[in-house]
């Protein structure tokens, strides 16, 4: 004997499958949108990364123009090397904020002030930012410029501690004429950049002389 369910019992039953086919497309919804979202997300670090390393190539052509600009940085290289970390400390009275010397800088007084200014503009334009600069181990006549900024890229899926050391590994420099080793902090980004010093001289008869101011 064949015995049929109410039809409200019917109703109820095809109610409680329809919430429930509604709760599946919602979650498979939103984890579609966490996956665009993830998308959108790496897409923006991508990108701020870029921003960033094109600032600090900016940052580097300054002080290259800066340094070309002294007449004699090749005999006032120590004024031009800084540590990661470095108090700044007050212009030469010799210069003023604009940029311009109230009296005749020397060359290491105009070294030390083109250093002050430089790395307060790293401060202020980089996030977190810093910069080390020191003599290269293979050419005294040139200076190696390391930026770092606060690091905002996530390690790839699956890499191990080592990978991300080799990674880094390129901004490892050994041999430096001023410190054992210049190496990229913890945490963060960095971009290196080598630039020559340069020395201008002005011949005077047989002899050449070159302008300590």
């Amino acid at each position: 004997m064949l015995v049929y369910a109410p039809s409200r019992s019917r109703k109820t039953l095809q109610k409680g499958i329809t919430l429930l086919e509604s709760l599946v497309a919602i979650v498979v919804m939103a984890l579609g949108l966490l996956g665009v979202v993830g998308v959108q997300m790496r897409t923006l670090a991508d990108t701020q990364t870029g921003v960033r390393r094109a600032q600090a190539v900016k940052l580097i052509e300054d002080f290259s123009e800066r340094v070309r600009a002294n007449p004699n940085a090749i005999g006032n290289t120590a004024s031009y090397t800084i540590a990661w970390a470095s108090t700044l400390g007050s212009p030469p009275a010799c210069a003023i904020d604009s940029g311009f010397p109230t009296t005749s800088c020397t060359a290491a007084q105009l070294a030390t002030y083109d250093v002050d200014r430089w790395l307060r503009s790293v401060r202020a334009n980089l996030p977190v930012g810093d910069a080390t600069v020191f003599v290269s181990g293979s050419d005294a006549r040139q200076l190696g410029v390391m930026l770092s900024w606060r690091e905002n890229e996530r390690a790839r899926e699956g890499d191990s501690l080592a990978d991300t050391s080799a990674y880094k590994a390129i901004f490892s420099v050994t041999g430096t004429s001023t410190s054992g080793s210049v190496t990229c902090p913890a945490g963060k980004i960095c971009h290196l950049q080598y630039i020559n010093l340069t020395q201008r001289c002005i011949p005077s008869g047989p002899l050449v002389f070159c302008s300590d101011i």
